[in-house]
């Protein structure tokens, strides 16, 4: 069985003929996986830890060290300037 990439499952929602009751479907589907990344990534990301995120208003990957935990953002500080991201945005680096 051949495995369907992220551009066939993209091209699929935007030019299929889903319903609207099929999208709602999708979106709660979504949805819910942020909500488990979210709680996963809360659980092992701490305050002090390296994290990256990539801001696509920048167009780069941002790397810095977490200053607090909220319940669905962190606040990361990237040398003198602080975000506040979302926590399932974050990952720590494989090179930490």
């Amino acid at each position: 069985m051949s495995e369907i990439t992220i551009q066939e499952i993209n091209s699929g929602i935007m030019f299929g003929t889903f319903t609207n009751d099929q999208l709602d479907s999708i979106a709660a589907a979504i949805k819910f996986r942020r909500g488990q990344i979210t709680r996963e990534n809360k659980r092992a990301i701490w305050p002090g830890d390296i994290v990256e995120f990539y801001a696509p208003k920048r167009g780069r990957t941002i790397q810095g060290k977490v200053v607090k935990m909220a319940i669905k953002n962190a606040t990361i500080r990237e040398g003198t300037t602080m975000w506040r991201v979302p926590v399932s945005m974050l990952t720590v680096p494989e090179h930490v």
